[in-house]
């Protein structure tokens, strides 16, 4: 057998394997809500001798592909933490091309015409300040052109931090305090997820969140939102991360049995 046939034999059999996966997925239960760090874009650009803004090119390409096989999924709200507070010490070289594919695809989702047609509704979560003007406005135009959309969510986690996000959720409540509007002794945890960053979403609780690149923490991401979250660890770097990657996770959290503590 030539080499060509055993390629074309095993892309045969990935694409009935991936088949069945999508036909078992879609006959259980969807998560409603799906979160996903992207990571390994450096260490795929390494291992290839590319510099890392490369892989961080190839990963952004990855997310539109993301973001179609979620709408096929019937996922309603999908979360990306794509670039941390902590992100800003790395080389120079390295955050300013980082903030140039931003822009780039930042451009190509106003324009997308996919967002409108499925009414896809977006927001930028984090310290936008932190980010170049430009970006900003670009995250702020994207925010207004779909905040009529209500039917999905795709939230962007950009210069975002857990632990500030909780920061900034109690100096919301403190000026509320100081000017009257609330009472310490009502501040509870309903109080609390109504000041993070993901207020705005009819579901702010991840049911899973998929981090990629075989690293099994979450470094910060969703630190209130993810108590109950299901957890999938994936030893794939995100530029590499396949249709199939996501079906099997889902598979992974259909399996789990979800009790809450109780």
């Amino acid at each position: 057998m030539t080499i060509l046939a055993s390629l074309l034999r095993l892309i045969g059999i990935y694409k009935i394997y991936e088949w069945w996966l999508h036909r078992q997925v879609k006959s259980g239960a969807i998560p409603q809500h799906v979160a996903v760090i992207l990571d390994g874009n450096r260490r795929w650009a390494k291992d290839r001798g590319l510099p890392p803004w490369i892989g961080h090119e190839y990963g952004a390409k990855k997310v539109e592909d993301l973001l179609k096989w979620c709408l096929d999924l019937g996922v309603p709200i999908l979360t990306l933490f794509v670039f941390s507070t902590e992100n800003f010490y790395r080389p120079k070289e390295e955050v300013e091309n980082l903030m140039s594919i931003f822009r780039k695809y930042l451009e190509r989702l106003l324009k997308d015409e996919n967002i409108h047609k499925n009414m896809v509704r977006i927001k930028f979560i984090g310290r936008l300040d932190l980010l170049p003007e430009d970006i900003s406005k670009l995250a702020s135009d994207i925010e207004e052109s779909t905040k009529n959309y209500s039917s999905r969510w795709l939230n962007v986690a950009i210069a975002y931090g857990g632990r500030m996000e909780i920061v900034d959720a109690v100096r919301k409540i403190s000026a509320k305090v100081m000017e009257g509007l609330l009472k310490p002794e009502d501040i509870d945890e309903k109080i609390l997820e109504e000041h993070l960053y993901t207020s705005h979403l009819p579901k702010p609780d991840p049911d899973l969140i998929i981090r990629t690149s075989g690293e099994e923490r979450l470094s910060g991401f969703l630190l209130w939102q993810s108590a109950y979250s299901e957890l999938c660890f994936l030893d794939v770097y995100w530029p590499e991360f396949r249709r199939i990657d996501l079906l099997r996770a889902i598979r992974t959290y259909q399996q789990r049995e979800r009790r809450y503590g109780r």
